[in-house]
């Protein structure tokens, strides 16, 4: 770690950084710890969700947020008008960030920005991720010409998270939400302060989920989101590319839907083999979007079960059972094939005294839950895979999406 920053010669992290609009201390408005530094490997999973929320109706990427249950937060586009000058970009809860010009390396701590930027093209300036096992990259390998190697990726998770490992990356772009840095990882808002001054700012927010308490600013939907990283990599063309498709792809889904659609127990196993689970609900976080989009019931808050993250208890199969939602789906972390997840999970339920009397199970309806962390490609898979699984009389065996077309705007041929 450098002694001091300031003794530097200039660097190319100079060229962005945090606007005179931040009023001192509004970085981190809304911070109080809630005594919840870091859970699991990373203090984000297990378990994480968001809270309960009525199904969207809207199917336009750029008016998804409509059914948020937060206040509505504006959209921004970079304020300079030429093509290579300054810019700022305007993001809740790091306020105004100005930019001489785009980002040539960037890191996000978890991995829905990661797909987001990947979905820009700036795959190749990814230099880390919070915790790597949580990067679907394996769900690229089906997009031609698109690929990002995790192996050259650091990962900012090492029994913790401190600010060394910023200082070593010297990267460019901070695409975390402080103030998550604050309440998951344990940092103060001096620690902050330091890595947004000496190294790069921090421009995010916390979008996955919905249950912290101390999240008392504006949320973002998947493709709000999406649209102010654009912003910040003046990638608009993709962003728009990337809105236009998903609506296309939102309404054919939508259309094919049945009138009655399932109440289904979103859950994370506590064990191997499973024997109680982790509770998560259908809520408007990024994570539950493929749910909504599929306008499912969520079993578990209609019977009353408090989200894991927000401090609910795992529940087990008696009380699964008593629950008995049309349909069960089973999130991993990292990749499964169709094959470990029917070995792993679904043998185990079909084979367990108690597990096997839920009708679910017995309607074969117990389905890949998918990966907590989407962005704009990641979502494509997941929402394919869980209309699959949960409709296979419409969509068992069809590809959903066009890779291809996916390949082209991420690859910038629009």
């Amino acid at each position: 770690m450098p002694n001091n920053a300031d003794d530097e010669a200039p660097t190319r992290r100079e060229y962005v950084k945090y606007g005179g609009a931040i009023v001192a201390g509004s970085l981190l408005a809304g911070c109080a710890s809630d005594g919840d530094p870091t859970e699991s490997a990373a203090g984000d999973e297990p378990p994480q969700t968001s809270e309960p929320t009525a199904t969207p109706t809207a199917t336009s990427a750029a008016t998804d947020a409509l059914t948020e249950t937060s206040e509505p937060v504006a959209s921004d586009t970079p304020t300079a008008t030429a093509a290579n000058g300054p810019y700022s970009v305007t993001m809740e809860p790091v306020g105004t960030v100005e930019f001489e010009s785009p980002p040539e390396t960037w890191l996000p701590y978890t991995a829905d920005w990661a797909d987001m930027g990947v979905a820009l093209g700036e795959g190749d300036g990814l230099a880390a991720v919070g915790v790597k096992a949580r990067f679907g990259t394996h769900l690229y390998e089906e997009l031609p010409g698109v690929s990002v190697d995790k192996s050259g990726l650091a990962q900012l998770w090492q029994d913790g998270t401190g600010k060394e490992i910023f200082y070593e990356l010297d990267a460019d772009l901070h695409v975390v939400d402080p103030n998550f840095m604050v309440n998951r990882l344990g940092w103060n808002e001096g620690d902050v302060d330091e890595i947004g001054e000496s190294v790069a700012p921090f421009f995010g927010n916390t979008v996955f989920s919905r249950v912290y308490g101390w999240h008392d600013y504006g949320y973002y939907s998947l493709y709000e989101a999406f649209e102010k990283l654009a912003a910040a990599f003046r990638k608009r063309d993709r962003y728009e590319a990337f809105a236009a498709y998903h609506d296309e792809v939102i309404a054919d889904v939508e259309r094919r839907l049945p009138e009655e659609t399932p109440d289904i127990a979103i859950l994370y196993p506590a064990g191997s083999p499973p024997e109680s689970f982790y509770p998560y609900l259908v809520g408007s976080g990024t994570q539950s979007k493929h749910w909504n989009d599929l306008e499912v019931g969520d079993a578990l808050a209609k019977h009353g079960v408090t989200d894991a993250q927000a401090g609910g208890n795992t529940v087990d199969f008696e009380t699964l059972l008593e629950i008995d939602p049309d349909a069960l789906a089973v999130r991993i972390s990292g990749e499964t094939s169709d094959e470990d997840f029917r070995r792993d999970i679904v043998s185990h339920l079909e084979d367990h005294d108690v597990a096997s009397q839920l009708t679910a199970v017995q309607d074969d309806r117990v389905v890949y839950g998918g990966l907590t962390y989407q962005g704009p490609i990641i979502h494509l898979f997941q929402l394919e895979r869980a209309a699959q699984g949960l409709y296979a009389d419409e969509f068992g065996g069809e590809q959903l999406f066009d890779r291809g077309r996916v390949a082209d705007i991420v690859n910038g041929d629009i």
